[in-house]
């Protein structure tokens, strides 16, 4: 026995586990080992073509949360800028009718002045020709005889505008 029977090994087994060895490593390097390390090499491919998928999509997202960032803000300043248009709008709008409403409370006001000025000297000639149609009748009757109504009445009349213009005065 040699230096290996001592350790219990037997040599022509051990020759014959080292073929079996090898056969086996080379059929399963062949067989198993190089479609192995190609699907992980194909796997490893994918994820990584995957994660530069999933930046490129990052990087489109980011760009596109910027972009609505941007249009949000643009939005904003539009609608701002709709609001104060309104509102100055609006102002002007109730300037206006501030305006045209006391244009027609001036107009309307003159036009009551008017119409009272036109009544009150239809007032003023209707008593007048009563004033003077009882002024003649009673002057009449005093002395007895009928007057000549017309030329007495532009004799009353004519009294009565000269004492109003001395009122006036």
């Amino acid at each position: 026995m040699g230096p290996m029977g001592e350790l219990g090994i037997n040599l022509p087994s051990f020759i014959a586990q080292l073929v079996n060895f090898g056969i086996l490593f080379l059929l399963l390097s062949v067989l198993a080992y190089k479609p192995i390390l190609k699907m992980m090499d194909e796997r490893s491919r994918r994820i990584k073509e995957s994660l530069e998928q999933a930046e490129v999509m990052k990087a489109q997202a980011e760009k596109a949360q910027e972009e609505f960032k941007r249009q949000i803000a643009e939005a904003s300043k539009q609608g701002q800028l709709v609001i104060e248009r309104a509102a100055k709008t609006g102002d002007e709008i109730r300037e206006k009718a501030k305006v045209e409403a006391q244009a027609e409370a001036e107009a309307l006001l003159q036009r009551a002045k008017a119409d009272i000025r036109r009544e009150r000297d239809e007032v003023i000639d209707e008593l007048r020709k009563e004033f003077a149609d009882l002024t003649i009748l009673a002057a009449g009757k005093v002395i007895g005889k009928s007057l000549d109504k017309t030329a007495h009445r532009e004799m009353i009349n004519q009294v009565l505008e000269e004492s109003a213009g001395l009122r006036k005065n």
